[in-house]
């Protein structure tokens, strides 16, 4: 049986990446599985891989848990679908979506073809290189106010001319002064709009 070896590269992070033994006979279920496994991203989200081209245009879609529309579409399901049916060049490529509601992106990459090995368990990781940046689940963490180390009892003073403006400037801007020509609070156009 053939194996391939793919490089799954983050789309956003080019130094970190996986090598990945995968027989020809798995499917994208296990792809999808092994690269978690090798990231320690939870799997069970709404993901897809995309038959690509060498410029990574996304082509045939091949989904995980994918939307009602989708379904009704026709989408191909991952766990369906062999990796053997789209492999029609010795350095195909597949763009991956993982987790449409906090998306990371990949590039996934046919390296290698080779032989399997007697005793090997596959899928296998075969290369690591680079940490796998936080998921996206760490930004349901509450994020700093900056306001922490504010004591409850000190006083927040605001400096009111921090924009080079203090009230007494904006006393020739007061309605009760009718000396543009304007009526009613209509403003007249001379043709040229504020730049702010």
């Amino acid at each position: 049986m053939a194996i391939y070896r793919f490089r799954v590269t983050f789309e956003d992070y080019e130094d970190i990446y996986r090598e990945i033994d995968m027989p020809s006979k798995g499917t994208f279920l296990e792809l999808h599985n092994a690269i978690h496994q090798s990231t320690g991203y939870k799997s069970d989200v709404s993901s897809s891989f995309y038959v690509s081209n060498d410029q990574w245009k996304k082509g045939t879609e091949i989904g995980l848990m994918p939307s009602p529309l989708k379904i009704e579409n026709g989408i191909l399901k991952v766990e369906d679908v062999r990796l053997s049916k789209f492999i029609d060049d010795p350095h195909q490529k597949f763009y991956y979506i993982y987790n449409f509601d906090r998306p990371y992106e990949f590039h996934v990459e046919l390296i290698k073809i080779l032989k399997e090995e007697d005793g090997k368990e596959y899928p296998f990781v075969s290369k690591r290189v680079g940490e796998a940046p936080k998921s996206g689940a760490a930004s349901n963490f509450p994020l700093s106010t900056g306001l922490e180390d504010i004591d409850d009892e000190e006083e927040i003073t605001v400096d009111e001319t921090e924009y080079g403006v203090d009230d007494d400037e904006l006393d020739m801007f007061d309605e009760d002064d009718d000396t543009s020509g304007q009526e009613d609070g209509k403003q007249e156009s001379n043709g040229m709009e504020d730049e702010y």
